[in-house]
């Protein structure tokens, strides 16, 4: 496998147990905003290397969304080539081969592999975690033969509960308890907490906080417009 054509990026080793190639971009790569995050229309340029970097892996299909931080998770099937690009989604789950993105800037990129082949990346903000949209993508596995206790989810660099403050409502939404003041919350540790409670067998989480490590990554928080790219690719598109 040559990687060299890939975006400076933070790999995701967990995965590459099952023969899951998933990883972040980092500042150095350049943002992948797209025009309604408020980046230029030329950062496209940067999606089409993007997307012809990972023919040489075995991935010539990559599929993405105009984000609206929601929990509709779009399922893919092996019917068409190039940058497949859809509106109004954050979640992917890629069941025959291929590669999937989305874009963040301090919310969270879920990484989800079974050892079948079938992998998911979704998109999670407050409101998608409050939302529901890892139960809404552990349904989507689970209805295609993937139990949740042989999935392995990965919770990649994210703003951490130390820099992310939040407001009452946010807060309740969140966890369910009353509070009278803003406070601190770490999407990826309720995250994990859901996981567990919807029985996915392993999952982990990476160090990097977008906001301590901005020098490495976007965050908005920090006052960022530009955004990182999340990737995975399915083992079935590797061989």
């Amino acid at each position: 496998m040559n990687s060299a054509e890939l975006p400076p990026r933070l790999e995701i080793a967990e995965l590459r147990a099952i023969g899951v190639t998933a990883f972040v971009t980092t500042r150095a790569a350049g943002s992948y905003g797209l025009p309604e995050q408020g980046e230029d229309a030329g950062i496209t340029g940067r999606w089409h290397a993007l997307q012809r970097a990972l023919v040489p892996l075995g991935a010539p299909r990559l599929a993405s969304a105009r984000q609206v931080h929601g929990t509709r998770v779009l399922v893919h099937a092996a019917a068409w080539e190039g940058w497949l690009r859809v509106d109004g989604a954050d979640g992917h789950l890629l069941t025959e081969g291929g590669a999937a993105a989305i874009t963040i800037a301090d919310c969270v990129p879920i990484f989800l592999a079974h050892p079948s082949g079938t992998v998911a990346a979704l998109h999670a903000g407050w409101r998608g975690t409050a939302g529901g949209i890892l139960a809404e993508a552990v349904k989507a596995f689970e209805e295609r033969g993937c139990r949740a206790a042989d999935l392995i989810m990965h919770l990649g660099p994210s703003i951490c509960g130390r820099c992310y403050e939040v407001g009452v409502d946010v807060y309740t939404q969140l966890t369910g308890w009353e509070t009278k003041r803003p406070r601190q919350v770490d999407l990826r540790a309720l995250l994990g907490e859901q996981g567990k409670a919807l029985g996915v067998g392993r999952w982990s989480a990476s160090g990097e906080c977008t906001k301590c490590d901005n020098d490495q990554l976007y965050s908005h928080r920090a006052g960022d417009v530009g955004r990182q790219v999340a990737v995975i690719v399915a083992p079935a598109a590797l061989a």
